[in-house]
């Protein structure tokens, strides 16, 4: 064993692994993800130092987003293509940038097929999918091999520009994966039918892409190690495949999990840390060579849990990768908290399918690296932050770490505001991660923290603060109805802070991301310690026999019905939960409505009384006879110490919801913290 593995609790994760004539460091991969910084005049220089950085922080193998390898492969219009010496040596400088860091990299080559946002979209058949509203139109047997032999010279040009290998995406519902299923296959040639003519697109690609490059240039296959939709792959299928890529050259198989279309969660926040290591597990068994686990697995203790059990030989960390850039130096040293993905999506996949860059919540700085540079403070300033939530924590502990003489004031008895609600939600449990990861870094960085205190406007002005920072939140706005005083009115605070009991029949007026958030909470059976995968895989109807197309329990859903009658009102005429992320809002409705919860829009509120609440939806009275009416109307900023201090004449700036209460933002608290620290 090396020395770092032998001196670390992580002997398997931080160990290193040859694949081929490359020694990876350890078994830490930086996945793959779209930041769309490779649609920017930039890209290059940012690409760079968005991939040098995580390099610098240890990771053992990163794989870039994906790179189209013709026109066709565009999975909109522009975007990132190697299909040219031109492109290769565009792409020059970011191999050269994560070498010069210690670094190993490949280049992924991704065919979206019928997937692809423009006319010119070609699939293995005129099947068009549900989430694209364009039809694909079917390649001809020539244009097949055509795609093999664009698949080559990518690896080729990928080779040229300096790239350690590439990564073959197979997985996800691309095109590789489309030709695999017969749920988009229905040729009737060389390329469909059987299972040995639907693989040969996976197997052609990876033996000509073997001849192209040669032995010492490392070849990756993403394999899509369940598909979790309606006539994919069986168990036994994904087994034969990977044998075959295995033979036809593949060095390494990565795990692709669900198409993109599946109505399975397979990455979001309430999907259990490594649910989906039993698919690996199964490719892993049949092949000789190295096996990627991937999907929720944040943290190193996992990673060497599957490792150790022998279920994977590395492990793919992506959006991890996004909030700590240096996840595995730390997990090698032990001594800084890692930030931890939280899975929320908010700031990552929600960003990329709105055409966003791509960044983290809990790493504003993840994706704008050249424009967020952290520097030591030119002159030290003592500076006091009022309120220990998302926005100030944020700015707390990187002014701290800066350099500067940081005074947190918090009146409640623990950090995290909002965020202490959210913990307790169903499928958020990560948020506990999030806030360790804050009170270790403002204890690393000798933040002066006065918990349980609240700041008092003389003091703070007699201070001797240079700034002045008031991230003192929100309270909840509470809506002008008769009644609203009576006491089945709970507040969210109420429920989800102060765990006031609540009855068995609930209305819930307001359906923003807090209703939602109660209604999940007061809605969802919480499964056993311990048996959380196993409810989770039996709640979605996945099955994990290897018989079975897709993996998809032929029972389907299981979702328990609430024990509680709950409905969700709002007064919006439009569709409940809009303001929900693109990526998890879906799930969100999905279990909800699977359980019984109601869903009233358009509603005008009359009064409260002891019968319930008495409502008028479109031209009809009504009232629901409830135990409880809980308030999730919005918020109001608390602004209180601010107005003090400025009667003072003390300068100050808000932020986070102090400044715009409209939406509890932690993505933008966080992001606002972060900036403002740096500007100091």
């Amino acid at each position: 064993m090396n020395e770092i593995a032998s001196n670390t609790a992580y002997p398997m994760f931080l160990s290193p692994l040859k694949i081929g004539s490359t020694t990876l460091r350890n078994r830490a991969v930086m996945g793959s993800m779209h930041t769309v910084l490779e649609h920017l005049d930039d890209s290059t220089e940012r690409l760079a130092a968005y991939y040098c950085e995580r390099a610098r922080g240890e990771v053992g193998l990163i794989v870039t987003g994906g790179y189209a390898p013709n026109k066709a492969a565009y999975i909109g219009p522009g975007g990132p293509i190697m299909a040219s010496s031109e492109d290769a040596s565009a792409a020059r400088p970011i191999t050269q940038a994560v070498h010069e860091a210690g670094g190993t990299i490949l280049l992924q080559a991704l065919h979206p097929g019928r997937y692809a946002k423009h006319e010119g979209a070609v699939g293995a058949s005129e099947i068009r999918s549900a989430i694209n509203p364009i039809t694909p139109r079917r390649l001809t047997s020539d244009e097949v091999w055509q795609t093999v032999a664009d698949f080559a010279r990518c690896a080729g040009l990928a080779k040229d520009a300096g790239f350690d290998g590439i990564e073959l995406m197979g997985s996800e519902g691309y095109l590789i994966n489309q030709f695999l299923a017969r749920r988009t296959n229905d040729r009737d040639d060389e390329w469909g039918g059987s299972p040995e003519n639907r693989m040969r697109l996976a197997v052609e690609v990876v033996r000509r892409v073997r001849e192209k490059v040669g032995d010492a240039f490392i070849i990756m296959y993403r394999l899509s190690a369940i598909d979790l939709v309606e006539d994919g792959q069986t168990g036994e299928e994904i087994i034969e495949l990977a044998k075959l890529v295995e033979q036809a050259g593949a060095d390494i198989i990565n795990s692709g999990i669900g198409w993109h279309e599946a109505r399975i969660p397979t990455i979001a926040n309430m999907v259990p840390r490594g649910a989906w290591r039993f698919a690996t597990a199964r490719v892993k068994q049949a092949v000789s060579i190295p096996v990627m686990a991937a999907n929720r697995i944040n943290t190193p203790e996992l990673a060497e849990e599957i490792l150790a059990a022998g279920e994977a030989d590395l492990i793919s960390l992506a959006r991890p990768m996004l909030a700590d850039p240096e996840f595995v130096a730390k997990a090698r040293r032990r001594r800084s908290a890692i930030a931890p993905c939280i899975g929320c999506n908010q700031a990552c996949l929600d960003n990329i399918f709105t055409g966003s860059i791509c960044t983290c919540m809990v790493n504003p700085r993840a994706c704008h690296e050249t424009d967020l540079v952290v520097t030591p403070a030119r002159q030290v300033k003592k500076i006091a932050v009022v309120g220990a939530g998302p926005a100030g924590l944020a700015l707390a502990a990187q002014a701290a770490e800066r350099g500067h003489r940081v005074v947190l004031y918090e009146a409640a008895n623990e950090i995290g505001g909002q965020l202490s609600m959210a913990k307790i939600v169903p499928g958020k449990e990560d948020f506990y991660d999030l806030l360790r990861y804050y009170d270790d870094r403002i204890k690393e960085a000798s933040v002066e923290f006065r918990l349980g205190t609240l700041a008092d406007a003389r003091e703070v002005a007699g201070g001797g603060f240079d700034e002045v920072f008031l991230a003192t939140g929100v309270t909840p706005y509470i809506p002008e109805i008769e009644g609203i005083d009576h006491p089945m009115v709970l507040s969210y605070l109420d429920v989800l802070s102060l765990r006031k009991p609540v009855g068995d029949r609930v209305a819930i007026i307001g359906a923003g991301g807090i209703g939602f958030d109660v209604a999940e909470f007061l809605s969802a059976e919480v499964p056993d310690k311990g048996k959380e995968t196993e409810y989770f895989l039996n709640e979605w109807g996945v099955d994990t026999g290897p018989s079975i197309p897709g993996g998809l329990s032929p029972d389907g859903f299981k979702i328990a019905p609430s024990r509680r009658r709950i409905t969700l009102l709002q007064r919006k005429t439009t569709r409940p939960g809009r303001s929900l992320g693109l990526s998890t809002g879906w799930v969100l409705r999905a279990l909800l409505d699977h359980r019984g919860v109601n869903f009233i829009t358009g509603a005008a509120y009359a009064r409260i009384d002891d019968a319930g609440l008495h409502f008028v939806a479109g031209e009809e009275q009504r009232m629901l006879e409830v135990d409880n009416v809980i308030i999730c109307a919005g918020q109001q900023p608390k602004r209180g110490l601010h107005d003090e201090l400025s009667e003072m004449g003390v300068m100050t700036t808000l932020l986070g919801g102090a400044e715009k209460a409209a939406e509890l933002d932690a993505v933008r608290a966080i992001d606002q913290g972060t900036r403002l620290a740096l500007a100091l």
